[in-house]
């Protein structure tokens, strides 16, 4: 599944410095003036999954391989985008051309700065809440472009009345994710790929100092306030933290982080966030040939999730053998859980759930 998250915000907010954390190398330019990045930045994530580990060390054990089987997590992309300014919606900066990459992600994430440091350059930049609104406003007036263009081509009175009504809203300052439409409106929306209607998470850019387990759960109760937005679309990180974090081993990351009490790097908690927001899972394959995790939607049944290993499995689709991860783990592997019942066959409309460990049976 193709999964692209957006890092959008005001120039010199940390965007560059957070994409570079999660590449674990520099890719983007994080330099300390306004446009540092000026084509969007792509780099493929790998999704961290502990699972997997466990599932490799039981399949080494069950199969007698001498080494681990290779683990494949599943893939995130993220694209940097450069900074946005005030009147991007008007080609201001290089707006235009940076809102045609918003358009092309899954989902966006908001880089707020909410650290202080007088040797960064605030480029159109001044509180956390301007900061969020001209982002916003941006969208929403690129959006307003477009619905204006599309209503006026308009011939058919419902759609003309749809249009009219989303004008409305876009004008009252409302982004088209926070509309209501009815199942025969929605198509017709989501063929016009507005830029308010994108999935959103706020990443807030914190100073070291208050990158503590304690003190996470109040910055993001203190700004869901400020910003009026719901505390779920949160994710708090230091951008410079995160930077020192990607330099470090595994095994000195964990140490690093344990000595700030964070149970999981910002980073981490980003992806997640963006697979909460999606409404993605993961199920995962166990054998000796590798361990892998794939990502699906919820609610996903057991043939479309075996066409996301290979397109003719879906048609080719006969049953799927399935143990849930905890089972899997407890019973030492497929011998075990088929020995204790805990391997079960499941036709093409059984729902896949997260961690289902799945051996898909195919025809010829």
């Amino acid at each position: 599944m193709n999964l692209s998250v957006g890092i959008v915000g005001l120039p010199n907010v940390g965007k560059s410095t957070l994409f570079n954390a999660l590449l674990k190398k520099q890719q983007a330019l994080a330099a300390n003036y306004p446009f540092a990045t000026i084509e969007p930045n792509v780099g493929i994530v790998p999704v961290p999954d502990g699972r997997l580990t466990k599932l490799a060390e039981i399949t080494k054990e069950e199969e007698k391989m001498p080494e681990l089987p290779p683990i494949k997590n599943a893939l995130i992309e993220f694209v940097d985008i450069a900074g946005l300014v005030k009147g991007a919606s008007e080609g201001a900066g290089l707006g235009n051309k940076f809102l045609s990459h918003i358009r092309e992600v899954k989902i966006v994430a908001h880089v707020v700065r909410a650290f202080v440091d007088e040797n960064v350059i605030r480029e159109g930049s001044s509180d956390p809440e301007s900061d969020y609104a001209v982002i916003q406003t941006e969208l929403i007036l690129s959006d307003l472009q477009s619905a204006q263009s599309h209503e006026a081509r308009l011939k058919n009175p419902v759609e003309k009345e749809l249009f009219s009504r989303i004008i409305s809203d876009l004008n009252a300052g409302i982004p088209v994710r926070n509309m209501k439409f009815s199942d025969e409106e929605r198509p017709l929306v989501d063929a016009m790929f507005f830029l308010s209607s994108k999935h959103e998470v706020i990443v807030l850019n914190v100073s070291e100092d208050e990158y503590t387990q304690t003190k996470i759960p109040t910055i993001i109760s203190r700004y869901a306030e400020l910003l009026q937005i719901p505390e779920s679309r949160f994710v708090v990180i230091c951008a410079k933290i995160e930077s020192e974090l990607a330099g470090l081993s595994d095994e000195d990351g964990k140490t690093y982080l344990q000595a700030l009490g964070l149970n999981s790097s910002g980073l981490e908690r980003l992806i997640q966030k963006a697979y909460e927001k999606l409404g993605l899972i993961s199920f995962l394959t166990a054998g000796e040939k590798e361990v892998r995790a794939w990502t699906i939607r919820k609610d996903t049944n057991a043939q479309n999730a075996a066409g996301e290993i290979h397109t003719d499995f879906i048609k080719k689709f006969i049953k799927a053998e399935v143990v849930s991860f905890n089972d899997f783990v407890e019973n030492a592997g497929w011998k075990g859980s088929r020995e204790k019942g805990k391997a079960n066959l499941h036709g093409k409309d059984y729902i896949v759930n997260d961690g289902d460990i799945i051996e898909f049976k195919i025809g010829s």
